[in-house]
């Protein structure tokens, strides 16, 4: 009998235990999509990032259903304390074998809190250079003028110089040309600059300038620059360097090519 009012008992509180591990359950789901709400609302208003908006997201839905389950298994009557001894083995074994991952998600994670560049920006790193089309926590994708998809792990973007071309909204056309030491070096400035001013993308504010850059082997580099809206970057840089060739062409200055002169002798 003794036996039978002890199952007795283990039987309605272990009946009591689940029911109210469900009613935990039902309740903390709902205060969860509360909480997500609350945090979707709030990142919105701050005009946050978006990808750095789904991270937060994200660890807070994880640490919460965490929270929930820890709530859940404690009602049901397991000590919490051996869970968060084998759950910690657990993490340990498999961060030694992800190390590569893990440096992957904390150098996304490191992009993503000091946002060095973001989606739409051109970069420009020692790994490769593009428009930057995704951030996730592993790598950053990036797509070239070519439209190839460079694929760059976090880890290594992270550590590695990069120049962000998007910050401004305006990019400096930089042009050099080498030109023969005979020519007239202010009528070769004059023409570079003209060029610049006469095309229809260069802003006129009175930054077009020019200047001797360098002596060369066969004569001097004449350098000019001027600025342009950053989105039209390449396409005035390419259509400036065919002008300027042209135009020095016909104002007869003289680009100078390495050549070799081979004399044959007949003996």
């Amino acid at each position: 009998m003794a036996n039978l009012a002890f199952l007795g008992d283990y039987a309605s509180k272990l009946v009591w235990n689940i029911a109210a591990a469900l009613i935990i359950y039902i309740v903390g789901k709902r205060l969860i999509a509360f909480a997500l709400k609350g945090v979707e609302k709030a990142t919105g208003k701050t005009g946050m990032d978006e990808t750095l908006a789904k991270f937060l997201r994200s660890v807070v839905k994880i640490a919460l259903y965490v929270l929930l389950v820890f709530i859940i298994v404690s009602q049901l009557g397991v000590n919490t304390a051996s869970l968060i001894t084998v759950l910690g083995s657990a993490a340990l074994a498999v961060g030694l074998a992800l190390q590569g991952s893990l440096a992957n998600f904390a150098g996304g994670v490191l992009i993503l809190l000091t946002s060095p560049f973001k989606v739409g920006d051109y970069i420009i790193t020692g790994l490769g250079e593009g428009v930057v089309e995704e951030i996730n926590l592993v790598c950053t994708k990036l797509t070239t003028l070519d439209k190839k998809v460079v694929v760059i792990p976090n880890s290594a973007i992270s550590a590695s110089p990069i120049t962000n071309c998007s910050t401004h909204p305006t990019r400096r056309v930089d042009i050099a040309v080498p030109v023969s030491a005979k020519s007239d070096v202010t009528k070769a400035r004059r023409i570079m600059e003209d060029c610049y001013n006469a095309h229809p993308d260069i802003i006129k504010d009175g930054t077009v300038a020019s200047h001797l850059d360098a002596f060369v082997e066969n004569g001097v580099t004449i350098a000019a620059c001027g600025f342009t809206e950053g989105s039209k970057y390449w396409a005035v840089k390419w259509q400036l360097q065919e002008d300027i060739k042209k135009a020095l062409a016909e104002g007869g200055i003289v680009i100078p090519y390495s050549q070799m002169d081979v004399h044959v002798k007949n003996d």
